[in-house]
């Protein structure tokens, strides 16, 4: 229970714990693949796509996967080697997730939109055995360079299919539920994504648990969440397998499309970050005829305001929400059934096995079988967990007389982008390598689509002119970071509010940038 390299050392009477009330098990995950695979070879897998359209069955899918299994296992990967891929949400990508799988071999899934700067930081931390990547998808070129010291390459419609051996492999690798399975990188106060290793413990618990925390009469979900994300992953490639459900999905968030597959291929949207609902009631073509495929609404991955929440519940949708992160992805929720104040205006109550305290400044503190197994970074697993197993959220928190959280403000400098976490430290240091920038804060600013984008506050070096979005959208683009993470409005400043000791207070700045916005 955590004497592998790089996983931290789990408390034994949590551990114990844990697997006395069965939140662990000794299944893997390629076990609940195997499984729940065997058990409805013929449920639907679907890509709605408009560049790479795919349709089968799960057996066809696991078919691929083997084959991909073992062609890989052919080439000396094995348990313990690392699998890289990344993929829009294609059939290739859950091939790839299921082969990693019943090889033993902890995935490393990468949001398809990264850019050379983020994959590169990426492969070079987790070093795999194996990367899997298109060459292009729509007006994204991937740069093929950074994987220049990946042992085996496999390239969509390139050379993909040469990876395939004619026999699928049979088995799958018997491992320590304790290894690592799966390593998420997601944005946070660090300038480079930090690695986050899951266990199968902490995996197959998390994939049981919202397995049947869901409504079950949800009907037949589109899941657009990109699976480079944790929870894209888990609801596209893992909750289906164990529920025997269709699979759904969508590499592009096209509201008009969307509403489009609702009524012509009876698909359901049933929530995530709050922008996928927004913009789906405020596109042209929605209609009232929708909503019996928006029965549901779990809220999360960002900011939720109330407002909204009541925006939903006024239209008949059951709207829950839900706090969590990559490192720890449920700690808390509301049920599709609890009472509605609570569903809409909280973030619901500790999950079963998850125990949360507040710190003396309010800073929520989270323990449970879902917790990540730490870092690929030694320092930052010591810095983020305590020696009795406390995960230091860095999110600010009340509890009501209930038990119920409220998330109410955020200690961590993060900005949550429609569910993308994007580093402000990561930004700033981009925008200091612009000639003009002589000291560069990038702060989170509420956004009625996307919950909140970034925002850039600069000092100038003197004699230069006032830096354009164009001048920053150019400086960006030739560094090589994903898009999303661009600022999107830009301010100068003569010089920043600080503290008696120079430090610059982004309390303030955030506060004086919403007021300008109150005022527009």
């Amino acid at each position: 229970m955590g004497d592998h390299p790089m996983v931290r050392q789990v408390p034994v009477e949590l551990g114990e714990k844990y697997l006395a009330n069965g939140w662990w098990t000794t299944e893997t995950v390629g076990d609940i693949l195997s499984a729940g695979l065997a058990a409805a070879p013929d449920t639907p897998f679907r890509v709605h796509s408009s560049v790479r359209p795919w349709s089968g069955t799960f057996r066809d899918v696991e078919t691929v996967a083997r084959r991909l299994a073992g062609g890989l296992r052919s080439r000396g990967v094995g348990p313990g080697d690392v699998v890289a891929f990344q993929l829009p949400n294609w059939m290739e990508a859950a091939a790839t997730f299921w082969a990693s799988a019943f090889l033993g071999a902890a995935v490393v899934p990468i949001v398809h939109f990264y850019g050379r700067k983020e994959v590169s930081y990426i492969l070079e931390e987790v070093k795999p055995k194996v990367f899997i990547t298109p060459e292009r998808f729509g007006r994204l070129e991937y740069d093929l360079s950074a994987s220049a010291d990946v042992p085996v390459v496999g390239v969509i419609d390139r050379d993909f299919d040469d990876l395939l051996a004619d026999e699928p492999m049979q088995d799958t690798s018997a491992v320590d539920p304790g290894a690592p399975a799966l390593i998420a990188f997601t944005s946070g106060t660090t300038s480079n994504p930090k690695g986050v290793l899951h266990s199968h413990y902490s995996l197959v618990h998390e994939t049981r648990q919202l397995a049947g925390w869901y409504p079950p009469d949800r009907g037949h979900q589109l899941t657009a969440a990109p699976v480079g994300h944790f929870i894209g992953m888990v609801n596209a490639f893992l909750i289906p397998v164990l529920d025997g459900t269709d699979i759904n999905l969508t590499d592009v968030w096209d509201p008009g499309q969307v509403l489009r597959l609702m009524r012509s291929e009876d698909l359901t949207v049933g929530g995530g970050a709050t922008y996928y609902m927004t913009s789906l009631l405020d596109h042209p073509d929605f209609t009232a005829a929708h909503l019996p495929s928006m029965r549901y609404a779990g809220l999360g991955g960002s900011s939720v305001p109330s407002a909204i929440t009541t925006r939903l519940a006024d239209l008949g949708i059951t709207v829950f929400r839900s706090y969590g992160s990559t490192e720890h992805p449920s700690i808390t929720g509301s049920n599709h059934d609890a009472p509605e104040a609570k569903r809409l205006h909280t973030d619901g109550r500790p999950l079963p096995g998850v125990e949360i305290i507040l710190a003396e400044d309010g800073e929520i503190l989270s323990r449970g079988p879902d917790l990540c197994m730490g870092y690929t970074d030694p320092e930052l697993t010591a810095r983020m967990f305590d020696d009795a197993g406390w995960y230091h959220t860095g999110d600010i928190g009340v509890l009501d007389a209930d038990g119920y959280l409220k998330i109410t403000d955020r200690k961590s400098d993060i900005i949550i982008r429609g569910g993308e976490n994007i580093s402000a430290m990561e930004v700033e240091e981009v925008l200091l390598g612009m000639p003009a920038v002589a000291d560069a804060v990038v702060v989170a600013v509420p956004d009625a689509r996307f919950g909140e984008h970034a925002a850039a506050v600069v000092r100038l070096h003197p004699g230069y002119d006032e830096p354009t979005l164009v001048d920053l959208r150019a400086h960006f683009a030739e560094i090589g970071l994903a898009k999303q993470k661009w600022p999107e409005e830009i301010h100068v400043v003569e010089d920043f509010p600080r503290t008696a000791s120079g430090k610059i207070q982004k309390f303030r700045i955030r506060s004086d940038i919403a007021s300008k916005h109150n005022r527009e």
